[in-house]
């Protein structure tokens, strides 16, 4: 595992990747360093816990698949841990084929990358991401209901019987929430998420919308407020304090 520092004063994004193959885990890292960004690389789990537990990096580049451990059950682990709980994760897989795309969603990953892919896309599906997590740092904060968002915390809160609990949340699914939250009782198609959410220029399937409502609402089922995201059957999706009905 090594890392590559970045001369001068300015702060480098540091990017983690765990990928088995040195041949694209070089690549990738020449890709990162020529992007401006500090590469970390890790061959297999254990080397990319050792990595994040030396410094929690800003992106993880996940492959699917690594030896003793597949990269989908290494996303699953890192969104239940509080450490790793909202650092965006892209995969990097050769997987093609929609289920795979929408499985690897359902883990906790916010976005793919499908092999063979050029540096150009690279360095953009991550410049995106990373443009999206800073903007959520500088949303404010709003409460709705039983539910709060501390946007100086990035931490969302409910109120169950009158006492606040936190909300384990991935970034995605706070993105998401922090929209709703912000546009309250009006409905709005996929692809109008898509484009709020996460913007124009980044291709996204609109069933990947599919995806986060259903990881949303399961994120909020334990607190009993999973009914304030509701379907709105032949239009699209909408957010409200009051009960559907």
């Amino acid at each position: 595992m090594t890392a590559s520092e970045q001369p001068g004063s300015r702060v480098h994004k540091r990017i983690l990747i765990v990928e088995d193959e040195p041949a694209i885990r070089d690549m990738v890292a020449f890709a990162l360093r020529k992007g401006e960004f500090e590469p970390v690389h890790a061959g297999d789990a254990r080397q990319a816990q050792e990595a994040i537990a030396e410094r929690v990096p800003d992106l993880i580049l996940l492959d699917w698949m690594l030896p003793g451990s597949s990269g989908l059950e290494l996303a699953r682990r890192w969104r239940r841990e509080s450490l790793t709980r909202e650092v965006p994760i892209i995969m990097l897989t050769a997987r093609g084929e929609e289920n795979d795309r929408v499985g690897g969603l359902e883990a906790g990953v916010d976005d793919y990358v499908v092999k063979p892919f050029s540096a150009r896309e690279l360095l953009a599906r991550i410049r995106a991401v990373l443009r999206r997590t800073r903007e959520d740092d500088e949303d404010g904060s709003i409460a709705i209901g039983d539910l709060r968002i501390d946007g100086a915390a990035h931490r969302v809160m409910a109120r169950v019987e009158g006492a606040e609990q936190p909300v384990q949340i991935g970034p995605t699914e706070y993105r998401l929430l922090h929209f709703f939250m912000t546009h309250p009782d009006r409905v709005y198609t996929r692809s109008q998420l898509l484009d709020h959410v996460w913007g124009g220029s980044v291709y996204v399937e609109e069933r990947t919308i599919d995806v986060h409502i259903r990881r949303l609402r399961k994120t909020l089922e334990p607190h009993g407020l999973d009914g304030m995201v509701q379907t709105v059957r032949g239009a699209g999706y909408r957010f409200s304090a009051s009960p559907e009905g």
